[in-house]
């Protein structure tokens, strides 16, 4: 139930879902909440699509033949209601583009990793994925949205 409930009101709302026109391709556009009002900060938004219904995508990633497919963007000092755009230029996995999906139905979903701001000694800042409890699994991470 808990599980389901996050799907359901953690997930990144996406919106114009699946756009196909001849002069854009192929186009996700996902966005935050419009109530969410201080801002998100960085981290990489990821685009899970998934032809399995047994659970929901960020669950079906991984190393083997039957993994679904990932997509990620960098986000950096994004604030609500900052729009991601994933369109056939961004890299993806295990299809290299979204060009690359064959006709179907899928499951979508979108998920903000947060990421950590840290300034090194030598002045130069880096943003990092931290571990927030849960062993540094992308796809359970608290505070994800």
């Amino acid at each position: 139930m808990i599980r389901r409930l996050a799907f359901l009101t953690l997930i990144v709302t996406l919106m114009a879902a699946h756009q196909r026109t001849q002069s854009q391709g192929v186009r996700f556009a996902l966005s935050y909440p419009s109530e969410r009002r201080e801002p998100i900060g960085d981290g990489r938004m990821f685009l899970l699509i998934s032809c399995d219904s047994t659970d929901e995508p960020r669950f079906q990633i991984g190393e083997g033949p039957d993994t679904q497919m990932i997509f990620g963007v960098d986000v950096e000092q994004g604030t609500s209601p900052a729009v991601t755009v994933v369109d056939e230029s961004v890299f993806g996995y295990p299809v290299r583009s979204i060009a690359s999906i064959p006709p179907g139905s899928y499951w979508v979903q979108g998920l903000f990793h947060k990421y950590e701001r840290f300034t090194r000694a030598d002045g130069h800042t880096v943003t990092l994925p931290m571990d927030r409890g849960e062993g540094q699994h992308w796809n359970l991470a608290p505070g994800n949205l």
